[in-house]
């Protein structure tokens, strides 16, 4: 409580307090992290350093902005997949998209592409909602592409997925360390959609040497984490609580790490039916809806390792329109 005192017409109020009270997650995470690098291996180390090139924060903002520009596609309500179990190059109209094997896509509303997806159930699902904030609505201002279309979280609320829920379902979505979206997503969402609240993971992003990318803050300042909020249908177990993932994050804006291997440990079906909602590219196995689900599946955002690979991917293109 931020009330210190109370009476008649005079309060006193712990301000410092409360915002310390709100942001003392930065504090877990932190002994969290220290915890980590006590067990964490050599080779898991090289392999940070070894396998992620060093860029300095200038560049990656400007490759940030040029591959967001770049991958501005009008794909409204197209829909496709790859029911093959390797990945095919795919033509859209003019442009290349690399589709993982096993995979759908839908384009369009998140709304309409649950109505569409009736009938098929998920044992998990994952979402990345386009939450409402004022750095966001300051880029749109400033530059319209380097924006996407935010929802209030009573719009998110009313999203028509509760039917394609599995009798046993994993819940994980993607949340700000906004107070009012974390209460927001436990209190409104998730009971509107028939979930129950189990935990909270925490994705921390760190640097090649395994060094966070910026400070553990408290008060309303930036953290180098995101919140991961876990709820359930059903009957699911062993569930561990507030586990904390590092990675390297990606340069590119809004590509978070893949869940499903983790979250595929927790769940009963040996091969899950995994959901994503507005997601921005595509994973194996898993079934994609948002506005940019082809978003960072460009084929110019791919390297060529394999050209033995390369080939057969080609010889399995298909055209889209």
């Amino acid at each position: 409580m931020s009330v210190l005192f109370k009476k008649e017409n005079f309060c006193a109020l712990d301000h410092q307090g409360y915002i310390s009270k709100t942001y003392e997650k930065a504090s877990s995470v932190q002994t969290k992290f220290e915890k980590f690098l006590q067990f964490i291996s050599i080779d898991v180390i090289e392999h940070f350093k070894q396998n992620y090139n060093l860029v300095d924060t200038s560049s990656v903002r400007n490759i940030a902005k040029k591959y967001f520009e770049s991958t501005i596609f009008e794909l409204a309500n197209i829909s496709g997949g790859n029911d093959s179990n390797f990945p095919v190059k795919c033509k859209i109209y003019d442009d290349y998209f690399l589709i993982p094997q096993n995979s759908r896509f839908f384009c369009g509303d998140i709304k309409d592409g649950c109505k569409k997806l009736h009938g098929n159930k998920y044992n998990i699902v994952i979402a990345d909602p386009p939450w409402w904030n004022k750095y966001i609505r300051r880029l749109k201002a400033a530059n319209s592409k380097l924006s996407y279309s935010m929802m209030y979280n009573e719009d998110i609320a009313t999203i028509p997925i509760k039917n394609l829920f599995a009798d046993n379902c994993l819940v994980a979505v993607w949340c700000t360390n906004s107070p009012s979206n974390v209460t927001a997503l436990k209190e409104l969402i998730f009971p509107n959609w028939g979930v129950e609240y189990v935990t909270t993971w925490y994705w921390l992003k760190v640097t090649r040497d395994l060094k966070p990318l910026c400070e553990f803050n408290t008060g309303c300042k930036k953290q180098p984490y995101e919140r991961i909020i876990i709820g359930k249908v059903g009957d699911v177990k062993n569930i561990p609580d507030e586990n904390l993932i590092v990675s390297v994050p990606s340069a590119l804006h809004s590509h978070k790490p893949p869940l499903l291997d983790i979250l595929s440990s927790y769940i009963a079906p040996e091969k899950p039916q995994a959901l994503e909602l507005f997601a921005r590219y595509l994973l194996p196995n898993t079934t994609s809806v948002g506005y940019e689900p082809l978003k960072w599946q460009h084929i110019s955002l791919f390297e060529v390792l394999d050209q033995n690979k390369t080939d057969l991917c080609a010889l399995n293109e298909q055209n889209l329109t």
